[in-house]
């Protein structure tokens, strides 16, 4: 029998499971007991989390320029301010990063921003300095904290060492398996939030925690200024020790060998074990990537998940992984997920795009005849074009019949972007909403 206590502590027969709240809700399916786990958008700007949102997100994850691992991101103070405004007005939820490892010179603007978040409310700040955490525990005692996966946090010791000084919730280390999960979710605080990353780019270094691209090139991804230097190809060469100055090359290509490169994590398959083992939040890497990589990947796992939840016997990720191929940018991989010797986890090509399909444009206005698109890439008359529609997994597929140039109102066969926000007209198949995102197939 499944009851809920006055203080929102979760039983079926006798038996803790959880704790309800305003982030899961909890579904008993055919005897089995499931919470809802929360999707977790990136938001590099305020139209990148209408977004998320509108392709199926919980919650997004955003920062400030200079104070979180993004300072290329879009995303000002105003602009912060007027997410928070959105989302709680939809009834959904914003975290905010301000997850650098600070310098004593950045803590006067740390102590400003921490006041100003106080008052503006956002559901969570994600940390990992303990010195930030300890200021934004004084001048932002109403937000939760959630300690970022910079943090490196591997273990229930680390878990609970958070949770003594404040933590609501625990971003764990991409380098986890899913037995080490399993373990802290058994025998962690009842009350502490676990977090892990489903989707996206993975860094070379343990959390994060890199030094390359300061190295390389004086931009420390400690600070938010990341060069991705793992992604560069580099030219390698073995000297023969008795031979010193002959030098050899290791070459995967003739660009060299980008042997530092990861390729991006997928855990689609494994959702059934992440919802079942309790898992709170499942993050979606990718503050900097385009409101079609964000919709893509949004709707897809937003499919998966409730489609899990509403019939679990039935699961097929096979489908998922059919959609979300259309937008990868690097082959797949399970990280250590599965197992820790898991050593599929490089990508020695160094390719970073997709070869079959790219961003086509934006609805901006929907009408009978003539829709407003703005474009993202080249289109021409005859092009297949994948509508990708919130919470319906398959796209609706059409060909391009007609264009028309926005300004001067005539039939044209082709356009390509010159300008900043480009615009041409297009004949919909189907009654499109506002920020519904065009594939074109190349």
């Amino acid at each position: 029998m499944l009851q809920f206590t006055g203080n929102n502590l979760i039983y079926i027969d006798n038996k803790y499971i959880g704790v309800y709240n305003k982030i899961t809700d909890i579904v008993e399916k055919r005897g089995k007991i499931m919470k809802k786990i929360e999707l977790l958008a990136p938001a590099g700007s305020l139209e990148k989390a209408k977004t998320a949102f509108r392709y199926g997100a919980d919650a997004v994850y955003c920062g400030t320029s200079s104070l979180s691992l993004r300072t290329r991101a879009d995303m000002g103070n105003d602009d912060l301010i007027k997410t928070i405004e959105y989302a709680h007005s939809i009834g959904k939820r914003v975290h905010v990063t301000l997850n650098i490892f600070a310098w004593d010179e950045k803590y006067e603007e740390i102590i400003e921003m921490a006041k100003i978040l106080n008052k503006v409310k956002p559901d969570a700040i994600i940390a990992a300095d303990g010195g930030v955490i300890e200021i934004l525990k004084e001048y932002a005692p109403d937000i939760p904290i959630h300690v970022s996966t910079q943090a490196n946090t591997v273990s229930l010791h680390d878990a609970n060492f958070w949770y003594k000084i404040g933590a609501k919730r625990v971003i764990m280390a991409r380098e986890m398996n899913k037995e080490q999960l399993k373990y802290i979710m058994k025998n962690k605080p009842q009350d502490l939030e676990v977090e892990i990353f489903g989707h996206g780019s993975i860094c070379f270094a343990f959390s994060g925690r890199c030094f390359l691209s300061d190295f390389a090139c004086g931009r420390s991804a400690n600070l938010g200024d990341c060069a991705q230097s793992c992604r560069w190809s580099y030219n390698m060469y073995l000297e023969e020790k008795n031979n010193p100055g002959e030098l050899l090359p290791v070459e995967e290509s003739e660009h060299g060998t980008s042997i530092l490169s990861s390729k991006d994590l997928c855990l689609l398959k494994e959702i059934p074990e992440i919802i079942e083992m309790g898992i709170e939040s499942l993050k979606i890497e990718g503050r900097l990537k385009t409101d079609y990589y964000i919709a893509s990947v949004i709707n897809v796992y937003r499919n998966a998940i409730d489609d899990y939840m509403n019939d679990p016997e039935n699961y097929d990720y096979k489908k998922y992984m059919k959609e979300i191929e259309k937008v990868k940018t690097r082959e797949f991989t399970t990280f250590f997920f599965n197992d820790r010797e898991n050593k599929d986890i490089q990508d020695f090509s160094g390719r970073q795009y997709n070869n079959e399909y790219e961003f086509g444009g934006k609805v901006l206005k929907y009408e009978d005849e003539k829709s407003t698109i703005e474009i993202k890439n080249k289109l021409n008359v005859g092009d297949t074009i994948e509508i990708i529609i919130p919470n319906k997994l398959e796209p609706e597929t059409f060909k391009i019949e007609k264009l028309w140039d926005y300004e001067t109102g005539e039939q044209i066969d082709s356009i390509s972007p010159g300008v900043k926000e480009q615009k041409v007209f297009m004949k919909l198949p189907i009654e499109c909403e506002y920020g519904w995102i065009l594939r074109r197939k190349k």
